[in-house]
């Protein structure tokens, strides 16, 4: 996650985040700490998995306090073990007491995320399709649970509304069909837009191949439907499927030889890494 990514979109949500957790004053450091004194704490995992959000995880101390000093001894992507210290945190033991929580809470969602997304993924290896998150992610959470995907070896699909044109169920009903809603659709995006269309059985994928569709989307079809819609489509669109796609089912869905699964399990069932601050100590 690059600085410039962070100045305009993280930091903004990392003071929302601190400033739920102190309201007007963090009351139990205040009550034990009258004054400045330096220390020292140490980020230790307590679980084997996959690290994403170290830059989001010293940014909160960073915004907490600027002379506070974070030391990484791992980066995001790297496997980490049960036991292992990743990391020491320098500074204002106030500091380390008051923003302790929320850049836990940042570290250990992103690192579930990359950690069950490395074991989705894995899963896809030798073969052509690439496993995809969606926008089922947690409300002001998205740029850095779409980032932990990326670092767990997934691919994203659109960050938003804006990003691309995805013609769902509802868009479908509300054009009036599928050929107009793809009509509309490239009548209306501009042309450097790819055109994706979810379908649930073979009729629909004929009509979406006819009407010229960028990418289908084979959304709750069994395994032997999406074996004949691909086989159908021979190459003349990409083709994505989708639908109660868990780490469990992924093997299975692989056989079918699309080019992209998306799941949002990547996101929304996720567990959390569990990870901790430990052995403060005054310097």
């Amino acid at each position: 996650m690059n600085t410039i990514t962070m100045s305009m979109n993280v930091d903004g949500l990392i003071l929302q985040a601190l400033r739920e957790d102190i309201t007007s004053e963090d009351i139990t450091t205040n009550a034990i700490m009258k004054k400045y004194q330096e220390g020292s704490v140490q980020l230790i995992c307590k679980q084997d998995g996959i690290i994403a959000g170290l830059p989001v995880f010293e940014r909160v101390f960073h915004l907490t306090d600027p002379k506070t000093e974070v030391f990484l001894f791992v980066e995001d992507g790297a496997e980490v073990k049960n036991g292992q210290q990743i990391g020491e945190v320098h500074g204002d033991i106030r500091v380390l007491l008051s923003a302790e929580r929320t850049a836990l809470n940042f570290l250990q969602r992103m690192s579930g995320i990359a950690t069950y997304t490395h074991e989705s993924a894995k899963l896809l290896e030798g073969t052509k399709t690439k496993l995809l998150d969606t926008r089922k992610t947690t409300p002001n959470m998205r740029v850095f649970e779409k980032y932990a995907v990326k670092v767990g070896g997934g691919y994203n699909h659109r960050y938003n509304l804006s990003d691309g044109v995805l013609l769902k169920d509802n868009h479908i009903a509300a054009a009036g069909g599928i050929t107009q809603a793809i009509n509309l659709a490239k009548e209306y995006a501009s042309f450097v837009r790819k055109i994706e269309i979810e379908v649930e059985n073979m009729d629909m994928v004929k009509e979406a191949v006819e009407a010229g569709a960028d990418i289908i989307m084979l959304d709750n079809m069994s395994i032997d439907e999406m074996k004949e819609a691909v086989a159908y489509i021979n190459g003349r669109t990409l083709t994505e499927c989708s639908g109660n796609v868990t780490k469990e089912t992924i093997k299975d869905l692989a056989q079918i030889g699309v080019d992209y699964i998306s799941s949002g399990a990547l996101t929304h069932s996720a567990p959390i890494l569990d990870l901790s601050l430990k052995n403060l100590k005054a310097v």
